[in-house]
């Protein structure tokens, strides 16, 4: 049961498509939604149109069946609502800058990508002197930084920017990858993905959420780390099952599926497959680190006095949204309509992109997969 439960909604989600369904977290992990979710819909909605993330007749079209603040009102139970307004937006602001990423990548504007990434690494050092940078993504992105960092101490603070410097690199990585027509085998590709989805950065906004730093001997203990590095490979590896469709249309090359396919030698069907078993083996190894953290946290309240219980607090709200991350992301993948690739009139356009068209007039063949395997609703019926 999460800590701060009288904080959140009970909510019930809609069925998962049978190929998708992983009984244990239907079973095991309650879904809930923070009580701030929906002002945070209407204020991240404005946010985003404010900050020039989204035209305004695009966001009042897209943004609510897109979701994204149902993911983040999942993840982060106990959040104060400004944190809470906070994060969601760095969510928000981090699909734009990947829809923004494979645009640049679509249309081969290098110059244009290796301008923002180096003005995101510009923000990331003084991001008060960003705040009204002419880039819209650039500005944002000061924004959220200053507005996560704001009730956090320095040591904090420099750690975000220290695990963020990795992922601006890695979507570099993923930009020349692309270009190059370099499909990274499934080891490189996993150890891109713990960047490219950010792995310590959320794991990093545990503590902003529960209002303090945890001590490094705690951080640094196996169970925490095992438990935190399952709840978001859980996370990036369910998003390659589900999105595998939608990147397939799109000739994406970077999905652990798709590696799996390129240099294991797979069918698409094999290596969904495959990709399920691995997000189910993520599960385990929670459930698992879970009971080890619990039993690590009774133990620093015992004989620890005043800052062992505290210490104890925190670890434990800690714990309970890795948990959160399960349920949410699950949930978020069926009813988002970032992923309906069925439903579009363009597989390889998803209509919440800003530029309106695809580069390619004809999707060149995917060097991934064999030609029978490129139809997008042949992915949707093997996944």
């Amino acid at each position: 049961m999460p800590a701060f439960s009288p904080r959140a909604t009970a909510v019930r989600p809609v069925p998962a498509p049978p190929a998708l369904q992983l009984p244990v977290v239907e079973r095991d992990f309650t879904r809930r939604l923070h009580n701030y979710w929906p002002k945070l819909q209407v204020k991240s909605k404005l946010w985003l149109q404010e900050k020039r993330l989204m035209a305004p007749a695009a966001a009042e079209a897209l943004a609510d069946e897109l979701r994204y603040t149902d993911l983040v009102a999942g993840y982060y139970l106990g959040a104060s609502d400004a944190m809470l307004g906070a994060i969601a937006d760095f969510s928000s602001w981090f699909f734009a800058w990947d829809d923004r990423h494979d645009r640049d990548i679509a249309h081969a504007r290098t110059a244009s990508w290796h301008t923002l990434c180096a003005d995101l690494h510009a923000a990331l050092r003084e991001p008060e002197a960003h705040l009204h940078h002419e880039e819209p993504l650039v500005a944002a992105f000061a924004d959220c930084l200053i507005r996560m960092g704001e009730p956090m101490p320095p040591t904090w603070r420099s750690r975000f920017a220290r695990h963020m410097r990795p992922v601006i690199d890695a979507y570099d990585q993923e930009f020349r990858n692309r270009l190059s027509r370099t499909v990274p085998t499934v080891a490189e590709y996993l150890l891109l993905r713990r960047l490219t989805f950010a792995h310590d950065i959320w794991l990093d906004l545990l503590e902003a959420v529960a209002g303090a730093e945890l001590p490094a001997v705690v951080r640094e203990d196996a169970a925490y780390r095992t438990a935190g590095l399952a709840c978001q490979d859980f996370a990036a590896w369910y998003n390659d099952l589900c999105s595998l469709p939608k990147e397939i249309a799109g000739d994406e090359l970077h999905n652990l599926g798709i590696s799996l396919i390129r240099h294991e030698g797979m069918e698409l069907a094999e290596a969904v497959s495959v990709v399920r078993e691995k997000v189910a083996g993520r599960v385990t190894a929670f459930l698992a680190a879970e009971k080890e953290l619990h039993a690590l946290a009774d133990s620093l309240a015992d004989g620890g006095g005043a800052e062992g219980a505290r210490t104890r607090d925190i670890l434990l709200s800690c714990a309970d949204n890795m948990r959160n991350w399960f349920p949410s992301v699950y949930w978020f993948h069926h009813e988002s309509g970032r992923y309906r690739v069925e439903q579009w009139e363009d597989p390889a356009c998803p209509p919440y992109l800003q530029d309106g068209a695809p580069a390619r007039t004809t999707p060149a063949r995917h060097p991934a997969a064999p030609a029978r395997a490129l139809d997008a609703r042949e992915a949707g019926d093997a996944v």
